[in-house]
């Protein structure tokens, strides 16, 4: 585990697997990058491919630092930090990707001018990415009335679920309030070669296709299960490597000469 500052000093961690091409690998909400990636051993088998995959976790997740205080989660901070990733691993020829809340990360980062050579968005459509207000409604409740819900519940099986992974319910409901909106030209701008993936299941998927046409260099792939499954199917690590290993796909560093 290595550690760096965010842009406003806060201390965030990340954790690196093989050698070779770096690959930011960014997890989904509540999520570390010990679960996410490294325990599932998809991390690894991309590592297997030539990458050196960096794997932080997100503020207010894993080992990342987790305030409670609202200044500590100014709008569009996980972005924020994606940037302060780069500049603390000195690369500018790199790929990225990112499952769900990381997914919508990664869009983010391409609207602001982030330049991997190529990107996934994963676990994302469209609308998510358009439309941020009122998203996490559900996370939200369960995350403000810790300790309230009956065995047997949705929301008691979410909270033991944070509860495992050692998930600070203050900490984590402040990330829910940094989301913005992701203009439509700005996505339309973007010149890096992206893959979208999102199950058949995943509510996601309803307009994943219509992110994967609007990027002028998009290109849409659905995966077998819902938003939760789709990211441990052996198509998921398939797709993910397979594109970002096209020898006949342009990348947008080459694709600037």
């Amino acid at each position: 585990m290595r550690r760096f500052g965010g842009r406003d000093g806060t201390e965030l961690a990340y954790r690196e697997v093989g050698s070779g091409r770096t690959l930011i690998l960014l997890p989904g909400f509540t999520m570390t990058a010990r679960a996410a990636w490294l325990e599932t051993g998809i991390a690894g088998r991309i590592a297997g491919h030539g990458y050196r995959v960096v794997l932080p976790d997100l503020r207010a997740h894993g080992d990342s630092a987790k305030p409670h205080d609202a200044a500590s989660y100014p709008l569009d901070v996980l972005v924020d930090d994606g940037f302060a990733l780069i500049d603390e691993l000195g690369v500018s020829d790199y790929d990225l990707a990112g499952y769900s809340l990381g997914g919508r990360t990664v869009a983010q980062l391409l609207a602001r001018g982030a330049t991997p050579g190529r990107a996934v968005v994963a676990g994302q459509g469209l609308e998510a990415i358009l439309h941020t207000e009122g998203r996490g409604g559900r996370l939200r409740h369960i995350l403000t009335n810790f300790g309230t819900f009956p065995a047997g519940s949705p929301e008691r099986a979410m909270e033991d679920w944070i509860t495992a992974s050692g998930g600070d319910p203050a900490a984590l409901v402040r990330v829910l309030d940094t989301f913005v909106d992701t203009p439509r030209a700005a996505l339309a701008a973007v010149t890096v070669p992206t893959l979208v993936l999102t199950g058949a299941e995943d509510g996601h998927n309803e307009t994943a296709p219509e992110l994967g046409s609007l990027l002028p260099q998009g290109r849409y792939r659905e995966l077998p299960g819902d938003h939760f499954t789709a990211v441990g199917t052996p198509e998921f690590t398939a797709a993910l490597i397979g594109f970002l290993t096209d020898k006949e796909l342009v990348t947008s560093r080459e694709g600037r000469g």
